[in-house]
């Protein structure tokens, strides 16, 4: 068995900070990732079923990916 290597995470709200995007649209542009891809729940005392949506430095990687694809397809605003 391959031991874990991830020591840390971000939340969403962060890399949306980071980001200069919304938690909503970040949220939205991750629907199909998935664990491998760097994206994690994470789960507090508090959280009945709602987590926390997490990311490692991989899956930051891909979230910038995503926005990149997602400029360089979107129609530019006036």
């Amino acid at each position: 068995m391959q031991p874990n290597k991830v020591h840390h995470v971000y939340t969403v709200e962060r890399v949306a900070r980071d980001l200069g995007v919304s938690e909503a649209f970040i949220q939205d542009l991750t629907l199909g990732l998935e664990p491998e891809d760097g994206v994690i729940w994470v789960y507090g005392a508090n959280d009945d079923d709602d987590g926390i949506l997490a990311f490692t430095d991989e899956g930051i990687e891909e979230v910038e990916l995503l926005l990149e694809e997602y400029h360089r397809v979107s129609p530019k605003k006036a």
